[in-house]
């Protein structure tokens, strides 16, 4: 006999009652099943939408980084273009920070412009300076609250005093441009 055959002719032998109770229970495992697949397919596609997701957050990341790091340094600039008093100059920032050496020459250079501010460059020559007065001097133009690029420098021990030195140094002031608007 065939396994259908069987399976007929014992449904065929069941009272009422209990072909009811057995339908029932086909009924509940086809649901069953077919509530499992349902969910088995949703499981995965939301996996599928975690992996993915996993994916463009590692993309983001350093992305964020950049965009921090971006984002400081134009607050760190901004606020330093407000502290700008219109008779500000390269030579009137070097004389404010109180080193003086020797002998200071300042010569003015031709300034670039650049998006959304000029320069305003000069050449500075400081001679007779410790070496602690010019460290002091860099750092001090470097961190600052005024917008200054240190376009080049130059630092030199003297052969006639090798505790002092000459200190070259290119010197930029950034200004906004006038007539434009603040962001």
């Amino acid at each position: 006999m065939k396994p259908l055959e069987i399976i007929r002719e014992r449904w065929q032998e069941l009272d009422g009652r209990t072909r009811l109770w057995v339908g029932y229970g086909v009924i509940a495992l086809l649901a069953v099943a077919v509530g499992w697949s349902a969910l088995s397919g949703k499981v995965q596609a939301l996996e599928q939408k975690r992996a993915s997701r996993e994916a463009v957050l590692k993309e983001l990341l350093p992305l964020k980084l950049e965009y921090m790091t971006a984002r400081q340094s134009f607050y760190q600039l901004s606020s330093r273009m407000a502290t700008l008093r219109s008779d500000d100059s390269p030579a009137k920032i070097i004389e404010d920070t109180g080193i003086k050496g020797k002998s200071i020459k300042i010569v003015p250079l031709k300034g670039e412009e650049r998006s959304g501010f000029t320069e305003e460059a000069a050449d500075i020559r400081i001679d007779g300076l410790t070496l602690n007065e010019a460290v002091n001097l860099l750092y001090r133009l470097e961190k600052g609250s005024r917008p200054l690029l240190i376009k080049k420098y130059n630092l030199r021990v003297r052969f006639d005093d090798p505790s002092r030195c000459d200190l070259t140094l290119i010197l930029a002031l950034l200004k906004p441009v006038p007539g434009q608007a603040k962001p």
